[in-house]
């Protein structure tokens, strides 16, 4: 009979919260995959994965929470962190820090700050860049980073148009701050991964400048595949700034356990 586990988000902590029971062996291990990946696709400043009521079916499955991770160390750049109780020796295959109670998880991760993430909500219509330029422009100013304005304002643009043209979903505007770093991402809701070759594109070609264009202007980029779509996203660093750590606040003292 296959293993299940089942998954409850709580949003209402300090950080987000996945709770996690029943069974990880190689059958459940997808799920468990896909219910992580989708928090972190909301570009939470740090994840808490509780496994207290987790049961490892197979050692080699603990792999998947360090899996999960690495994907979002790029993008969003949150720290993963494992509550998992007073033992936790089964867990070690993870790779992550790991925290007998959650109060012990938050205070590791330090204290959030809010108003270094802005998200808003899109529909593929007419104006939807414009919007988003809007609200690039506005986390500009409230970072104090003028001079990535523009270069974030050419990526934003493309991003949205992108799905406006192709995609035709709704879609999530995810802007954050990690020093003097800016994250530019878009989560839509079609499964279709952008390719980039980096060759130039023919200009009787159609579509494919876009990825060019966020290329040229962006320190980094890429597409985290999500359940029921995708986020693209971007990283953008001021010249006269050290470029900002996308792995997160990190994690203040030691594991244990």
């Amino acid at each position: 009979m296959p293993s299940e586990v089942r998954h409850r988000v709580d949003s209402g902590l300090t950080y987000p919260v996945v709770r996690l029971t029943g069974v990880l062996d190689a059958d459940s291990v997808p799920a468990v995959r896909s219910a992580l990946l989708d928090v972190l696709a909301a570009q939470p400043e740090a994840l808490v994965a509780d496994v207290r009521e987790l049961s490892l079916g197979a050692p080699e499955a603990a792999t998947v929470l360090g899996d999960v991770a690495r994907a979002g160390a790029d993008w969003p750049g949150a720290p993963v962190a494992l509550c998992a109780g007073e033992d936790a020796r089964p867990w070690h295959g993870a790779g992550l820090p790991t925290w007998p109670t959650l109060e012990d998880a938050f205070a590791a991760l330090g204290e959030p700050s809010p108003d270094h993430f802005l998200n808003a909500p899109l529909e593929p219509v007419v104006g939807a860049a414009r919007r988003s330029r809007e609200l690039v422009t506005e986390a500009c100013g409230r970072w104090e980073l003028p001079d990535l304005a523009g270069p974030a304002c050419i990526v934003i643009t493309e991003m949205v148009n992108n799905v406006v043209a192709h995609a035709h979903t709704d879609m999530v505007v995810l802007l954050g701050l990690h020093g003097g770093t800016m994250t530019v991402a878009v989560r839509d809701r079609s499964p279709d991964v952008p390719r980039f070759s980096g060759e130039p594109v023919p200009v009787t070609s159609y579509g494919g400048r876009g990825l060019l264009l966020i290329d040229s202007v962006a320190s980094s980029w890429g597409c985290l595949p999500v359940t029921g779509g995708k986020v693209v996203w971007a990283a953008l660093t001021a010249e006269e700034e050290p470029a900002g750590d996308l792995r997160g606040t990190g994690m203040a003292g030691h594991s244990r356990g």
